[in-house]
């Protein structure tokens, strides 16, 4: 694909997060340039290389700066201390087209958002990166797994088709860095279909230690997430995706491939990877 390198400084939303980490470690390994928007810059732990700034998407205006010089930027739809729906969307779209960003990725938070609309409605290239459940989802079961060899989850048999979130990180940069993508709603997943007692047998085997699968009624299951704190709507929500997981969270695609040139990488790979925040 045809590369513009006129100005090529990218500029990463939310680049602090699981994702935006990744977008920000990908641009660096292909020798670009990245600016790492954050609102607490002392605090970011982003690699050598990176130009970190303060901004806050919930204040668009303290983009202005931010944005000089930069010809992609990748945004996140949510923002703020609890992460509500960004209402901010025309504003933040609006600067961007006076300082001549001519690429947009938007990392899709699960459903439509303002901000999202802002960005299809506008005339500015955009991309809509779509993942599916993220492999670092796991790490949720570090601590029982860490301190009792055990994971306990409801509708164990539920299929997920995870996907790794260095591959979401992969599939948002060459959007944000080649031509073609335009107009594009990318949906991201894994290679492979897992129950959750796939996942915990992955797990087990990057650990070197046997992890015990205790399956939850759905009541034990709500009266846990009550417990953690987690408000209804949550609950809802995670009741109707385990329960009966939409067909995009239980279908492979080939995205990760056919945008970036390699397959997406397993759940077995990011187990290994991670195991040491599995054993005690």
């Amino acid at each position: 694909m045809k590369t513009n390198r006129d100005n090529d400084m990218t500029l990463v939303t939310g680049a602090t997060g699981t994702v935006g980490r990744q977008v920000v470690a990908e641009l660096l390994r292909l020798g670009r340039p990245v600016r790492a928007l954050t609102r607490d810059p002392a605090k970011a732990d982003l690699p050598g290389g990176v130009e970190v700034v303060r901004g806050d998407l919930t204040d668009p205006d303290s983009l202005t700066a931010a944005l000089d010089g930069v010809s992609g930027l990748h945004l996140i739809t949510f923002g703020g201390e609890y992460f509500a729906p960004l209402e901010t969307g025309p504003r933040i779209v609006e600067l961007a087209r006076e300082a001549g960003v001519r690429r947009v990725t938007v990392l899709n938070g699960g459903g439509p958002t303002p901000l999202e609309d802002a960005v299809r409605a506008s005339d500015v290239p955009w991309t809509v990166v779509m993942p599916v459940e993220f492999m670092a989802n796991a790490l949720e079961w570090a601590d029982g797994i860490r301190t009792r060899d055990e994971v306990c989850e409801p509708f164990t048999g539920r299929l997920s088709a995870m996907v790794h979130e260095g591959d979401i990180g992969a599939v948002a940069a060459v959007a944000l860095t080649e031509d073609g993508h335009a107009g594009q709603e990318y949906l991201v997943t894994g290679p492979e279909l897992l129950t959750v007692r796939d996942k915990v047998d992955a797990i087990a085997a990057a650990r070197g230690r046997a992890v015990r699968l205790v399956e939850l009624s759905e009541a034990e299951a709500v009266a846990r997430w009550r417990a953690e704190g987690r408000p209804q709507d949550v609950i809802d929500f995670l009741l109707e995706v385990y329960g009966d997981t939409p067909p995009e969270g239980r279908t492979v695609l080939d995205t990760v491939e056919k945008v970036t040139g390699r397959p997406a990488r397993t759940f077995a790979e990011w187990a290994r990877a991670h195991a040491g925040a599995f054993r005690a």
